[in-house]
């Protein structure tokens, strides 16, 4: 089963845009995914094409109208769409590599980007979106985070990596941030390629590299440190020797 992205936009334009490029713009010329922008705006019944209006209560900004948006919707996912419905927002819950790989393993995804201030209440409750965020700031609207999403996920879809195992050793995959990388030159402004790279040795190879792993997951992000830390079986403490 191809997996297929449809993305409501007032900016369809937008799209593919970096995911027509590199490995994800390669697997969607094969047929790998399926990628679609629909036009929120042609969903609209008055002749001004109107998408929004001013917030109940008063406020600035403009808010998505739910009718307008609901309809958009109804016509890109029908009721038996088994595909999930997100709505890229910065009150959604984070982007993180584990809810990729759900989105990643499933038939494709629904993506409502907002614009203006928001999106009526009442069609994330009555459309069953979820919101999703990639980082705690704000974009002019979900176009840009909705790329982010898709090209998290598609570079997971089998065949789009050259070498699958390129995926499974990368930051968040383990739990941890991922280990330090050289090439040639062995040698590049004073600084040498660490000795054990060399050696040959590849069980020492990789325990350097799950020591770094682990050293610049402590450093640098001490949420995820301690998130791994957790998972991890103490180990035993050896006990004391009979005396016979």
């Amino acid at each position: 089963m191809t997996f297929k992205a449809s993305i409501l936009t007032l900016y369809p334009d937008m799209f593919p845009g970096p995911l027509g490029a590199s490995l994800a713009g390669r697997a969607l010329e094969r047929g790998d995914w399926e990628l679609e922008a629909r036009q929120i705006r042609d969903h609209a019944t008055d002749r001004h094409r109107s998408v929004d209006d001013t917030p109940a209560g008063g406020g600035a900004g403009m808010v998505l109208r739910a009718d307008v948006l609901a309809r958009a919707i109804d016509a890109a996912s029908p009721p038996e769409d088994p595909r999930p419905r997100l709505l890229m927002s910065p009150r959604g819950r984070p982007l993180t590599q584990s809810l990729v790989r759900d989105i990643g393993a499933g038939p494709g995804v629904v993506i409502v980007c907002g614009r203006f201030e928001g999106v009526d209440e009442r069609v994330i409750t009555g459309r069953g979106l979820t919101e999703v965020s990639i980082g705690d700031y704000i974009l002019s609207g979900g176009e840009i985070a909705a790329m982010v999403l898709l090209d998290a996920v598609v570079r997971l879809i089998p065949g789009v990596m050259g070498n699958a195992e390129s995926g499974a050793l990368e930051s968040f995959e383990t739990g941890l941030l991922e280990h330090p990388h050289y090439t040639r030159p062995r040698s590049f402004e004073g600084q040498d390629i660490p000795p054990i790279l060399a050696s040959g040795d590849h069980a020492r190879i990789d325990a350097w590299r799950r020591e770094e792993a682990e050293r610049l997951t402590r450093e640098r992000r001490p949420d995820l440190w301690q998130a791994h830390a957790r998972t991890q079986a103490p180990i035993p403490s050896p006990g004391k020797a009979e005396n016979r």
